[in-house]
């Protein structure tokens, strides 16, 4: 059989595979099955006749991902938990590593402005933090114990108030995304000034040592989890100001659900966070060794699940797609179809 009737012949059922991985949410399990096995007869067929031809590494490409859609949907039915935090959540970082970057940088610059500010006027950490914080804190350095404020509750209405607060503030900067992403760069940048004050304030009284390695026990979490919950409030706020294609009103509900999917998956990040700051922080006369393993793993978890792992997914998922179009199989024939034409002529 010529190539180019192989492909008229099987061309219809090569698109409807295509069309159903495009639509993934709305895959037929037992049709893609049944699909996958006339690919791998129609994939052997190629291989046998046109070993060489844009057709088999079109039909392999397709093949292998398939294959992965076919898998997929079976992993996620048999644990839907363990894919939501494993594939999916991870995935949807990887769609949205540009708002997280507009996130960080966004609360970068506000962390910089409060400590220009509080270097250059010391009542600037007073209008931030609040006198009879910073009163308090005078007090505690005086007494020689300067992260005092960590001990001064119990433990476990300590945790409780913590984690709800932290989720609070990460519910605010998603939800104010809505005003046009507008309010979530407010909170980002109200948050940013803070942080900065605070940390300049420690560093000017020479306790900045000894002040990170107490605050970032559990802020390196917090931190990182209120920046990754600006970035669902810009993807939010940037699926009203950009719709594309959609309808705004589509676009709004698809942002939507990607943005509170992105919050879910902070929810064990404040638990974390709150835990740590209600029962480790407190302890201040910790061996430094110890404050550091703390710090330096909860970075390094950040930086591995919600920038390198949605990438390395995103190559793996890249991998097994096609690496030519059917389009660029069906021209390429036709063209070849065309020549052997001219020629016999």
């Amino acid at each position: 059989m010529r190539e180019v009737v192989f492909l008229r012949k099987n061309e219809k059922k090569w698109r409807e595979v295509e069309d159903m991985l495009a639509r993934s949410a709305a895959i037929n399990p037992d049709k893609l099955a049944d699909l996958y096995i006339e690919l791998t007869d129609d994939l052997a067929f190629s291989q046998t006749n046109y070993p060489d031809s844009k057709t088999t590494v079109y039909l392999n490409g397709i093949t292998a991902e398939i294959y992965q859609a076919v898998y997929k949907n079976k992993k996620e039915k048999s644990n839907r938990f363990i894919h939501f935090w494993a594939y999916e959540l991870p995935k949807e970082f990887k769609q949205s590593q540009k708002h997280l970057f507009y996130s960080f940088s966004i609360f970068m610059i506000a962390v910089l402005i409060g400590i220009v500010s509080t270097s250059y006027d010391e009542g600037f950490v007073r209008v931030i933090m609040g006198d009879d914080y910073v009163n308090m804190t005078l007090e505690n350095i005086e007494k020689g114990d300067p992260m005092a404020v960590y001990k001064g509750e119990d433990a476990n209405s300590m945790f409780y108030y913590i984690t709800t607060n932290n989720i609070r503030v990460s519910f605010y900067a998603f939800v104010m995304g809505i005003a046009f992403s507008i309010g979530t760069a407010w909170i980002l940048f109200r948050n940013g000034i803070m942080l900065g004050a605070f940390q300049w304030f420690f560093y000017k009284k020479g306790l900045f040592l000894t002040s990170f390695l107490t605050i970032w026990i559990h802020g390196t979490l917090e931190i990182s989890a209120i920046v990754i919950a600006g970035a669902a409030g810009f993807v939010l706020g940037n699926s009203i100001l950009f719709p594309g294609t959609l309808t705004r009103t589509t676009s709004l509900v698809n942002g939507a659900r990607r943005a509170v999917k992105i919050c879910i998956g902070l929810i064990p990040i404040f638990i974390t966070a709150g835990f740590l700051e209600s029962y480790v922080t407190r302890m201040t006369d910790a061996p430094i060794g110890f404050k550091l393993t703390i710090i330096l793993g909860s970075l390094c978890f950040i930086v591995y699940y919600f920038i390198l792992l949605p990438i390395l997914l995103n190559r793996k998922e890249a991998f097994v797609k096609p690496s030519v179009t059917l389009e660029e199989v069906s021209h390429s024939l036709e063209k070849e179809d065309a020549q052997n034409h001219l020629t016999t002529l």
